[in-house]
């Protein structure tokens, strides 16, 4: 791959960021990346692992002359972030994000970006349980999709620059609608998390199962249940304050379907059951035959580099 940017800005330095630095370094996308993380333990590491060519102490220093400025923040946090760097943004460049909620983060951060600045929001749906700058690795996004949402009026061309960008970091690229993206990812992604959360708090919460138990006879669903409630609480209060609408309406779905297999388990209706099981064992099938998993034991995971 050639380069395709100049500079790269990355505010906020958890697993997402990091991954595209090691992703852009990998394919020599960028000539400079810069970083900028809130905390000063995390600007600290960034520095010892070696995590971006120069971290710096601001986000008005990280996002200073930079072609693409990428917000890897928590979605609640995107507003503020946003109307911090706007003073430092040079005219032409590209602002986008990587957050997993759209029409909340195009609400808060576009009435911020200033004339000339190009705004083209993203989303990679890639990530693992681990969080912080530690927690990246180059192939995260490789194989996997990332979503382009533009806004009404973002600029052809710094769209499809940020495709490229993208695409050489690994991923498969996709354009959609912002209230669409949000409905989607209600069903494949934060109503999961909801039901993992719910899951695990209600084996804590079971005084008739010990911890110790649930810990050494955790059969392989409730482990993954375990593995996704494990994600970051700060982003996951945030998807669900700002996907509101969206994941109470999955939810409200889900509910349904709950009480409709309630029913079925309580009269004994094992057609109902072995009739939903089956169309939902599809699903699992289609995914294998995306290439998004594979049918390997052990959910076909690869371990994490750590």
């Amino acid at each position: 791959m050639s380069q395709i940017y100049d500079r790269v800005a990355l505010i906020g330095l958890g697993l997402i960021a990091s991954s595209m630095y090691w992703a852009i370094k990998r394919a020599g996308l960028a000539g400079e990346v810069t970083g900028y993380a809130r905390s000063e333990a995390t600007r600290d590491t960034a520095r010892r692992i070696g995590l971006c060519d120069r971290v710096c102490d601001t986000a008005q220093e990280a996002v200073e002359g930079a072609d693409l400025v990428v917000l890897c923040v928590p979605v609640g946090a995107m507003g503020a972030v946003a109307k911090d760097i706007a003073p430092a943004l040079k005219p032409g460049a590209t602002v986008s994000d990587v957050g997993s909620v759209k029409r909340h983060v195009i609400q808060d951060v576009g009435p911020h970006i200033p004339e000339g600045v190009h705004f083209v929001p993203a989303h990679p749906l890639a990530g693992t349980e681990h969080s912080g700058p530690e927690s990246g690795f180059a192939e995260l996004f490789d194989n996997r999709w990332c979503l382009l949402v533009p806004v009404e009026g973002s600029d052809p061309d710094a769209t499809a620059r940020l495709r490229a960008l993208w695409e050489g970091m690994g991923s498969n690229v996709d354009e959609m609608d912002a209230d669409h993206h949000d409905l989607v990812l209600a069903v494949t992604s934060h109503a999961p998390h909801l039901i993992a959360y719910t899951m695990v708090g209600v084996a804590d919460d079971l005084g008739r199962v010990t911890d110790s138990e649930v810990i050494k006879y955790s059969a392989a669903g409730f482990r993954d249940f375990t593995r996704i409630a494990a994600s970051d609480p700060t982003m996951w209060r945030d998807v669900f304050l700002t996907n509101k609408d969206a994941t109470l309406e999955i939810l409200g779905r889900f509910t349904e379907e709950l009480f409709a297999l309630q029913r079925a388990i309580r009269t004994g209706d094992g057609q109902h059951l072995f009739d939903y099981f089956t169309r939902t064992r599809a699903i699992r099938r289609g995914i294998i035959d995306a290439g998004q998993d594979t049918d390997a034991p052990d959910f076909g995971r690869v371990k994490a580099k750590s």
